[in-house]
């Protein structure tokens, strides 16, 4: 993953979209999951997961952990499950209006950063105007994840930034394949046996 700024390359990938787990899906972790995927290219592909929270911990209390004062929280952040792959490692998803050193741009209006900074700055009210924290990320390797749709396991649609950043994390899964006309029904017979980020 890129870790300076960097804008869109336009490369056709499947970068800024949504992922969608198939009905099929096998793989626990990904069963009815929406992935917002930061970076698909030739070399590999990363995403965080929208719709699953981190039930064991709050965001007071990763604050405290990280010695960020949160006497002021402004806001109520819940701590999302990114995925399976460096689990202990936090990224910011949100609004590209807020940029500082390390955040990617990622086309369709959204950033990434992995750092402290902009947990301070969110604890203290001054941070971006969306954002998801997340825990870990999905991951994929060279040609991984093209595999992987090749076999039907996986669904893509445009962003939106409120199936992204909303709340309502129990419709996520249905609003995004809503977003392009299918419903779980449609696709009962259909095969998911790839998933394994």
């Amino acid at each position: 993953m890129p870790s300076d700024r960097t804008e869109p390359d336009g490369s056709g990938y499947m970068t800024g979209q949504l992922l969608i787990a198939m009905p099929q899906m096998r793989d626990p972790r990904f069963q009815r999951s929406v992935i917002y995927m930061c970076v698909h290219n030739e070399q590999c592909a990363m995403g965080l997961v929208v719709n699953r929270l981190v039930n064991s911990l709050s965001f007071p209390d990763l604050l405290q952990q990280l010695n960020i004062d949160a006497d002021n929280l402004r806001q109520t952040i819940r701590v999302h499950f990114g995925g399976p792959v460096e689990s202990g490692r936090g990224f910011v998803l949100h609004s590209d209006e807020f940029r500082e050193t390390g955040t990617t741009i990622v086309p369709g209006g959204l950033a990434l950063t992995a750092t402290i900074d902009i947990l301070k700055a969110i604890a203290q009210g001054q941070g971006p105007r969306r954002s998801m924290l997340a825990l870990g990320y999905a991951g994929w390797g060279p040609k991984q994840l093209d595999d992987e749709l090749q076999a039907n396991a996986w669904l893509s649609a445009p962003a939106d930034e409120d199936i992204v950043f909303d709340g309502e994390l129990d419709s996520k899964w249905e609003r995004a394949m809503q977003k392009i006309g299918i419903s779980a029904a449609m696709l009962t017979g259909l095969s998911g046996d790839a998933g394994h980020a």
